[in-house]
């Protein structure tokens, strides 16, 4: 179902939770307007539903551009509404130079999907925003997770290496690659690999796909020994690093990501696909390993907001003595690292900038 794009109309953060959590589908789209937005109220709202939130498996897939993921995502909504399940997706969309709105290349690939009332796509727009994510996709998250949605994919835009934001998002995090497309370079510098949780060797039909599976089972492979070497460089005793290993193993980590190929067109291996993604899931809440992933989930998603809320308490205490220092800065009165320690000092209460 597309979401509703209108106004969000004057009504307390309260009444819409409430209409949000009573499963209505307009309510649900006016507050994630309201959080996208960061519309006068917003936060209120994120706090009625944060109790709410918790239930929904948060699905992350990224890799780079032209690789098929907008068409996995496809076939992966539709594997989860033949399980019955409710289905939430953000689809974040390169920004338009033009109107500084989402292009929505992703949300047409989906369009099947659109008269299905459980299903739910939101688009956002990445606004410029780096790590292939826009700034509002956790709150959308949230609002989608309070809704109802048992499965919420997140899609970014193509993405590269340094840029991993989806992790600190998704429960599992889906890298799709495809055979022809200079993949087997980015094994090689790792990066964004590093980060899968499952790998999905896309357009499997093409020629070089065993190769490309090949080439990420190697990393896989070479992660673990590294490991491995590393214990028992730690201990100089080979001994411990056995030890070490069937420790791991004991404790059911680490996870090692498995390999699968797709050809999400003809709808080929996807419940493979999504059997390695309830794998994880398993792993995740079953073993030592996996508690320490949600812990840090947890960590991550506080250090997150307490940097968005630092920020915009330092704009609204300290903002016209910044716009006093850029002057000062550019007539070369000042130096930025002063200008900085002045302007905490401001924030803290103690001086003046």
């Amino acid at each position: 179902m597309i979401s509703d794009e209108r106004p969000v109309a004057n009504r307390a953060p309260q009444d819409l939770a409430a209409r949000v959590l009573a499963g209505e589908m307009r309510a649900a789209a006016r507050a994630m307007r309201l959080v996208d937005d960061r519309t006068s109220g917003y936060l209120d709202l994120l706090k009625v539903l944060y109790p709410h939130t918790g239930r929904a498996w948060i699905v992350g897939v990224t890799g780079t551009p032209g690789a098929g993921k907008s068409t996995l995502t496809d076939r992966l909504i539709e594997h989860e509404r033949k399980r019955g399940r409710r289905v939430g997706v953000v689809a974040v969309d390169p920004t338009s130079p033009f109107t500084g709105g989402a292009i929505l290349g992703d949300r047409i690939r989906m369009q099947r999907h659109f008269l299905d009332p459980q299903v739910f796509i939101r688009s956002l727009a990445t606004r410029g925003h780096l790590g292939g994510l826009s700034r509002s996709a956790g709150d959308v998250i949230r609002v989608l997770d309070a809704y109802g949605c048992e499965t919420i994919f997140v899609e970014t835009v193509g993405v590269g290496q340094d840029e991993l934001e989806v992790t600190r998002l998704a429960h599992t995090t889906i890298v799709v690659m495809a055979p022809g497309m200079g993949d087997d370079i980015q094994a090689i510098k790792a990066g964004i690999l590093e980060v899968a949780d499952v790998f999905a060797v896309n357009k499997a039909d093409r020629d070089g796909a065993d190769s490309t599976v090949r080439d990420l089972e190697q990393m896989v492979a070479q992660t673990r020994e590294t490991a491995v070497a590393a214990a028992s460089a730690s201990s100089h005793s080979a001994g411990h690093a056995h030890r070490y290993a069937r420790e791991e193993r004991a404790a059911g980590g680490p996870w090692e990501p498995p390999v699968v190929k797709t050809i999400a067109v003809k709808n080929d291996n996807i419940g493979a696909l999504f059997a390695a993604c309830d794998a994880h899931r398993t792993y995740l809440e079953t073993t030592q390993d996996g508690a320490r992933k949600r812990e840090e989930r947890a960590r991550e998603e506080l250090a997150t907001i307490f940097r968005d809320t630092l920020l915009t308490e330092a704009a609204l205490r300290v903002g016209e003595q910044q716009e006093a220092a850029v002057a000062r800065l550019l007539r070369r009165e000042d130096d930025p690292y002063t200008v900085s320690e002045a302007l905490v000092r401001v924030l803290l209460g103690g001086g003046s900038a």
